[in-house]
């Protein structure tokens, strides 16, 4: 079984890479972003505009390579499906949870690429000077990607067609990003709001990649990987019973 996961895994990656259109939006635009709008704030002498720059700007920029990773998660399975990918697939000896943990892996390794890729980009362009944890942070990422992957796989195993599949994750997902605390304290929102923002999981994935970022300890955020966890497990077991294969 590994060896096929290892073998769909890297058949993934190729397909994915030439695309050129699918690299630039998950790799090289979340970096882009990064530099352009780093070097903007950089002028700025505004303590809002520091602050922004050494832990709003990190963690904005990894959400993108997580939520582009996610739509592009989403649009490939409606492809496939469409395609008859998936039931040809299906057919295979490989087991159908093999064949879902590939186009995991991939998003995961992809979001470890783009987040390398950012980092030695910061290094180069426009140094902080601050020390960023950088296995702890890229550990903080993979879990909160893995968990809104999740949740993108509930909306692939709904999604009508491929042409749908983008527009319905993102007005899913970009709302979350609003609400998340990123922008606005959670605590500084309508009491409305602050309650919606409690139930969604970018809040929590805010929270921890906010406190990583800073130094803070694992066990400071245990809640926030707990939620992280109960939205892993409901989303994988929504989607294993709503999945559909053709």
């Amino acid at each position: 079984m590994l060896r096929g996961l290892l073998q769909l895994t890297w058949l993934e990656i190729k397909i994915f890479m030439r695309e050129p259109l699918g690299a630039i939006g998950t790799i090289v635009i979340p970096v882009v972003v990064f530099l352009l709008m780093g070097r903007g704030m950089g002028r700025a002498t505004s303590p809002q505009a520091g602050l922004f720059l050494r832990s709003g700007l990190p963690v904005l920029v990894s959400i993108l390579i997580a939520t582009s990773a996610v739509l592009s998660l989403v649009t490939i399975i409606s492809i496939y499906r469409e395609g008859g990918i998936l039931k040809r697939l299906r057919a295979t000896p490989l087991r159908p949870q093999t064949i879902l943990t590939a186009h995991v892996l991939v998003k995961l390794l992809l979001t470890a690429i783009t987040l390398t890729l950012m980092v030695l980009a910061g290094r180069r362009y426009y140094p902080v000077g601050v020390e960023v944890p950088i296995v702890s942070f890229t550990l903080a990422l993979l879990v909160s990607t893995l968990a809104i992957l999740s949740m993108g796989f509930v909306i692939a195993s709904v999604v009508p067609t491929a042409r749908f599949a983008q527009p319905i994750g993102a007005v899913l997902f970009y709302p979350m990003i609003a609400l998340s605390g990123l922008f606005t304290p959670v605590e500084a929102l309508p009491q409305g709001l602050r309650l919606l923002a409690r139930l969604l999981p970018m809040t929590y994935v805010v929270s921890l990649l906010q406190g990583i970022l800073a130094g803070a300890s694992w066990w400071a955020h245990l809640g926030d990987v707990a939620a992280l966890a109960l939205v892993f497990a409901v989303c994988t077991a929504v989607s294993a019973k709503i999945f559909r294969w053709e």
